[in-house]
């Protein structure tokens, strides 16, 4: 039986990967030290180890920490792998930045999902609700072989595939691409223009809109805009549509924008997010 580590089990990320895996012939040993997040693992039905004990038995070894935190952990804990064990981690950001503790005799592998698509049809209400994903939703997922063997990227390929279930395609991509993914397009700029557009519907409700009227207004638009944006839909903007998103343009965004994609500034986002306190 394959054995699976996973690095704070009891966390956000880590509880919904642990609800999916619990459904697998994989044998669980989860990791964690927080007092919440051992009684929700509790929750499930299994006992929390120590890193010391479950990271030299486990043949995958899940990283469900925050990206911050990604540097002292594993600095503290890939020691503990045996040799040939394969390392997950789920985001871009400590690998893209090379603040992750490696060994060669070890296997680096990221990912991350790409969430239920916003056009995509899903076979229930409850997947209908699934925003994030990994509990009744479709979504694919990204993934990246940063070091090590074809044999390992497959076994964790299948392990991930498994653990954000219901997947629909797995995307292989680098850990170079995967940052350009995320931040750079995720959130520092589709985030950022969310929030945008719910400060937009603050003012609107500052200048006397009813807030109820002001949120239909602004979440059917949001969604039709958006279909002729990414064609899910053969209509066009209107003439008047396009004059207003022009003025946009040029008057909301800022016109090197696209700087947001350059090595240096995704490097220097990256560090920021890795390093908040500066």
């Amino acid at each position: 039986m394959t054995r699976v580590a996973l690095i704070g089990a009891g966390g956000k990320m880590g509880i919904r990967l642990l609800g999916n895996l619990l459904t697998t012939t994989y044998e669980l040993l989860p990791v964690e030290t927080s007092d919440i997040g051992i009684a929700r693992v509790q929750e499930k039905g299994l006992s929390v180890l120590p890193a010391s004990t479950a990271l030299p038995q486990a043949d995958l070894i899940i990283f469900a920490v925050p990206d911050a935190l990604m540097q002292p952990i594993t600095r503290q804990l890939v020691p503990l792998a045996k040799s040939g064990a394969v390392v997950v981690m789920l985001d871009p950001a400590a690998a893209a930045a090379r603040e992750v503790t490696l060994r060669d005799d070890l296997h680096y592998v990221v990912c991350h999902p790409c969430h239920p698509p916003l056009f995509g049809e899903q076979d229930s209400d409850e997947a209908r609700k699934d925003f994030f994903g990994g509990i009744a939703a479709k979504q694919d997922i990204v993934i990246a072989l940063m070091q090590g063997s074809e044999e390992a990227f497959a076994q964790a390929e299948q392990l991930v595939k498994q653990a954000f279930a219901p997947v629909v395609t797995c995307h292989r991509i680098t850990v170079e691409q995967m940052a350009i993914l995320e931040p750079a397009m995720a959130e520092v700029v589709a985030a950022t223009a969310a929030v945008l557009m719910n400060d937009a519907l603050e003012e609107a409700v500052k200048a006397g809109v009813p807030r109820a009227a002001a949120t239909s207004f602004m979440l059917g638009h949001a969604q039709i805009v958006m279909a002729i944006a990414f064609g899910a839909i053969g209509s066009p903007y209107s003439d008047a549509a396009k004059v207003a998103i022009r003025y946009g343009q040029e008057h909301i965004i800022q016109p090197d924008w696209r700087k947001a994609f350059a090595p240096e500034h995704l490097q220097m986002v990256i560090q920021q997010m890795l390093h908040p306190e500066g």
